[in-house]
């Protein structure tokens, strides 16, 4: 008998085959998203270099206080972050999912980050 990996393992299968294919340099850096039970983060990261140019998340003391694990707190996230990357003249990125669906929470934090100006 077969065993099929958990959850977590098939995540994180997911996103390495993602990475595969994708990979951020400085003219167009890698938005990467966690989400987790509680929270979610998101960084934009220069692979070339291996440096985390801007990052956000909901355990941030700005994001307040309320739920950080709704779609409105990862909307809030994105457009957070999307503010951000452009005060540090980024405004194209390429977006990787991390293994997780693209609906729900992470739709909602690329679409904030769209919402303000960022292009992927």
């Amino acid at each position: 008998m077969i065993r099929k990996p958990s959850r977590k393992v098939a995540r994180v299968n997911r996103h390495y085959r993602i990475r595969n294919n994708i990979s951020g340099t400085a003219e167009k850096p890698r938005l990467a998203v966690f989400r987790s039970n509680k929270h979610i983060y998101a960084q934009i990261i220069d692979d070339t270099n291996g440096n985390t140019l801007v990052s956000a998340s909901t355990m941030e003391k700005s994001f307040g206080e309320g739920a950080t694990n709704t779609v409105d707190a990862a909307k809030t996230i994105g457009g957070v972050l999307a503010k951000k990357a452009l005060d540090k003249g980024i405004d194209t990125v390429v977006f990787d999912r991390g293994g997780f669906v693209y609906q729900g929470r992470v739709q909602a934090l690329a679409d904030g980050a769209r919402e303000v100006g960022l292009k992927f």
